[in-house]
């Protein structure tokens, strides 16, 4: 089993320009059955990751 631990006091790095993320930016997604968002380095403005779909029943 992996092991999960919170740590504060280390910075996580963007795997495309390699700074430090200090800052996230979001983008919200619209589709027709629900939401999804897009998260990018505040730096290189390269996409990072995309949420899941959450339906109208889901908020």
């Amino acid at each position: 089993m992996i092991e999960v631990m919170k740590r504060d006091d280390v910075q996580p790095l963007c795997p495309h320009c390699s700074t430090a993320l200090r800052m996230v930016w979001f983008q919200q997604l619209s589709g027709h059955l629900g939401k999804r968002y897009v998260y990018f380095c505040s730096n290189c403005r390269k996409v990072l990751g995309v949420s899941h779909r959450k339906g109208f029943w889901m908020g």
